[in-house]
């Protein structure tokens, strides 16, 4: 079984070079389940429905979130509606949607788990305390599970994956939009990235004009944000062959595409 997950997507941009290219992708890794962070999706910031059913209109069988879940107000009516958008699990219960979400492929019972990091985020309940409480419950009712570890630092989430090391199939960080170079098996042999980087405008800061971002260090006046149209786009994530048998993965590689205009054939990065 082959998995591939995708970085944050990050406003229209993200969302035109996934759906252009997506398909393409998944044929040439001959990926069985496609995970995606879509918590900028809309703007650069969280989800409307609309950008939602353009996402979920995909080959994707989840779409996780993170700490700007809640910045387009509508989710908040319409995401128990759809349980494959998960939101953080360390949010209060009592909040829309789920931490967690459930399927199936081919028999395999496989759970894709988002958590929200403490270090210079929003302050949630703890992460490693939300999931300890339910950990023994979701390994008892998957075979394969995957965590979308949406954190700051890089300390956090290797704590996070040296922590579910031999339970989680894939523990892979997003939030920070740049791909780190760590793509590995742990000692007891979860595949495991810090950062799955991002999917959008490639030369920007975060998705950002960079213009915008270099006046606004420079000068230190507050800017409004505005996401880069232009190309090239970029296509940040990673593939995890897991062993149908074991349920443990047995390879990981990074994906960075880089598409120079619309209809153009990738280079690799």
């Amino acid at each position: 079984m082959n998995i591939l997950m995708f970085g944050d997507v990050v406003g229209r941009p993200g969302r035109a070079v996934l759906s252009e290219h997506l398909r393409e992708i998944i044929t040439e890794y001959e990926a069985d389940i496609v995970i995606v962070n879509g918590e900028n999706a809309s703007g650069g910031n969280g989800l409307t429905l609309k950008n939602a059913k353009q996402l979920m209109a995909l080959p994707i069988n989840c779409i996780t979130m993170g700490n700007h879940v809640w910045k387009q107000k509508e989710i908040l009516d319409y995401l128990d509606d759809y349980p494959m958008i998960v939101r953080p699990i360390n949010y209060p219960d009592a909040l829309p949607g789920k931490g967690i979400y459930q399927f199936e492929h081919e028999g395999t019972k496989i759970a894709v788990l988002n958590a929200s990091g403490q270090v210079f985020m929003e302050e949630l309940d703890s992460p490693f305390g939300v999931i300890e409480r339910r950990l023994e419950a979701i390994l008892d009712g998957c075979d394969v599970l995957i965590v979308d570890f949406h954190a700051e630092t890089t300390s956090e989430k290797l704590a996070m994956g040296h922590w579910l090391d031999g339970k989680a199939a894939i523990v892979a960080g997003t939030h920070t939009h740049v791909q780190t170079a760590d793509a590995r098996l742990l000692p007891k042999g979860t595949a495991y990235i810090t950062d799955l980087g991002m999917t959008g405008p490639a030369e920007s800061v975060l998705g950002v004009q960079k213009e915008i971002i270099v006046h606004k260090m420079l000068t230190k006046l507050p800017a409004r944000f505005e996401i880069e149209k232009a190309y090239p786009r970029q296509i940040n994530g990673i593939c995890v062959s897991v062993d149908e048998s074991t349920y443990r993965p047995t390879a990981i590689e990074r994906i960075c595409r880089i598409y120079q205009s619309p209809g153009a054939s990738s280079m690799k990065r």
